[in-house]
């Protein structure tokens, strides 16, 4: 199996909604760090799992919807609570659907919250 993670920092707002979270509940910001990860059995007649540059054109196309954004406004989490976790989630969807013909595995989104805390989304295809 082949293995390939590219990766981006964008600041982006949100509160927590649902509970009871102290600070969390109000608008802050956090320096998110957004890992892409893709999984495929074979390579290319390139010798590559996959174009690096088309993925860095995709990675920087999603990014940009959200860098700079409050989160609880995109209608991406229209009624959710804006967690790392949902984040993750919400992104690898977006992947999903861009890189959907490139012929992979398994995708990955790791989403780091101010270097102190992790989630990771991964399904396969």
């Amino acid at each position: 199996m082949y293995t390939l993670g590219v990766r981006r920092d964008f600041i982006a707002r949100h509160y927590l909604v649902g509970g009871d979270w102290g600070a969390e509940n109000i608008e802050h910001a956090h320096r998110y760090r957004l890992e892409l990860v893709l999984e495929a059995a074979s390579l290319d007649h390139h010798g590559f799992l996959v174009d690096i540059v088309a993925v860095e054109q995709h990675l920087d196309q999603v990014v940009a919807d959200f860098r700079d954004q409050t989160l609880n406004a995109l209608a991406a989490f229209a009624g959710l609570n804006p967690s790392i976790e949902r984040l993750a989630t919400v992104l690898h969807e977006r992947f999903r659907e861009r890189l959907a013909q490139v012929g992979l595995v398994a995708l990955s989104v790791t989403i780091w919250e101010d270097e102190i805390a992790w989630t990771s989304y991964r399904d396969t295809f």
